[in-house]
This record gives C-alpha cells, structure tokens and sequence, in this order.
C-alpha cells in the first residue's frame, strides 16, 4: 500500500478506530446493553471498511484498468456481505441488542472520520 490514496484510506481506518472507541466509552454511562451494541456497529464499520481497503489498495498495474473497477466493484460486494453477516451475528447471538445504537454507531463511524481525514487532508495540501 504505497499509493496515496491508500495513504489517506488507512488514515481514515485509523480515526474510525478510535472514533468507534470514544463512542463506545460515551455509552458506557447508558449501560452495557448499549455500549456493547455500540462497539458492534462501530466495529462492524471498522472491520467492513478494512476488508475494502485491503481489497482494493493491493497491489495491481495501471495498465489493467478495467480488473481494478472490477475489484473495486467485489470489494464493495464483499464489504456489504461482511455487513449482512456481522449484523446478524450480532442479531441472533446477543439477546440485548439495542438496533438505534448499533445502527447509530454504525453510521457515525463510517460518516464522521470520513469528514475528519477530508477536512484535515484539504489543510495539508
């Protein structure tokens, strides 16, 4: 993973990690029913977008354009498969889950680090 692009992606990576954790400790104080389906949806996020980036920032040649939209395309595939799969892990295996938590935590993190690394990328360039 040398290219930018792939630079910046695991910037990102990096501040969803951290974002999903200072989530998780906020909802700490609402109990461990949310706090816990607060570390599923953000590492859910965390781990989805980890496959993509893995997928997609491998190593490739530039002459074969269409095999790179081609892996971008199953990466996006495989990301969302993961997603299905962990949320209804999630589902079927803790009894308490709290679906706006998840679903919330979930969200954020894929949305506000995203906004960070833009915002702190457009500073640095």
């Amino acid at each position: 993973m040398q290219q930018p692009n792939a630079l910046q992606a695991r910037q990102i990576l990096k501040i969803q990690s951290i974002f999903g954790l200072i989530l998780t400790i906020i909802a700490l104080p609402f109990g461990s029913p949310v706090a816990i389906s607060v570390l599923i949806g953000a590492g859910t996020c965390w781990l989805a977008n980890a496959l993509l980036v893995a997928w997609v920032f491998r190593a490739y040649r530039a002459q074969a354009l269409e095999r790179l939209v081609l892996r971008f395309y199953s990466a996006e595939v495989a990301k969302i498969a993961l997603i299905l799969v962990l949320f209804g892990a999630a589902f079927v295996i803790y009894d308490d889950l709290n679906m706006p938590a998840l679903l919330g935590a979930y969200f954020l993190v894929q949305v506000i680090p995203t906004l960070i690394a833009a915002r702190t990328g457009s500073r640095t360039q």
